[in-house]
């Protein structure tokens, strides 16, 4: 299904353009680096090459970190160094994910390593350098360092996700701070 999305078009390179001038350069995710994490349970689903993470799940992984409530890990089924390769992590529930430079939350997230991309969900608000920004979809490329926030909503969105209001539908909106001039 396609659909246009127009205005948000429009606002994307201007937005591109303030967040990458924050203190702080985006920097190349290394999407190589061990995949540690934390839960107060865990279930491991072996048959199905899965894990199921509960209750204040943290994962980190290189500088960044990925907190919620809950999380599956879909593996694999090949073992390097005793470890599973992970291949997908989906989240849910005040999902949280940080790097040095931004924090994105959402409602639900997904972390794609193949693509090395991670897709949030549903009241998502992204802060960067005193610039905010809330929509409804944002994709990360861990490559690039590029990340595009667009107005689309979950199926039946609206309302909030915990602290994060989510956008109207169809819209992003956003804060930008500006530099004090003397």
């Amino acid at each position: 299904m396609l659909r246009s999305l127009a205005p948000v078009a429009c606002r994307v390179p201007l937005l591109a353009v303030l967040l990458a001038g924050g203190a702080v350069a985006q920097t190349r995710h290394n999407s190589a680096a061990p995949i540690d994490f934390g839960a107060d349970h865990i279930e491991l689903q072996d048959r199905a090459n899965r894990a199921v993470l509960a209750g204040n799940v943290k994962v980190r992984q290189a500088e960044m970190t990925l907190d919620a409530a809950r999380m599956t890990v879909a593996y694999t089924g090949q073992v390097e160094n005793g470890n599973p390769q992970v291949s997908r992590l989906d989240a849910a529930g005040g999902v949280t994910v940080t790097r040095p430079d931004q924090t994105a939350r959402s409602t639900y997230a997904v972390y794609d390593l193949n693509r090395r991309v991670i897709t949030m969900l549903g009241g998502v608000r992204l802060t960067q350098a005193g610039n905010t920004v809330s929509g409804g979809r944002l994709t990360i490329n861990l490559d690039t360092g590029r990340a595009v926030i667009d107005g689309s909503a979950v199926a039946g969105g609206g309302g909030s996700a915990g602290n994060v209001t989510q956008a109207p539908s169809g819209r992003v909106t956003g804060t930008f701070s500006v530099p004090k001039r003397n």
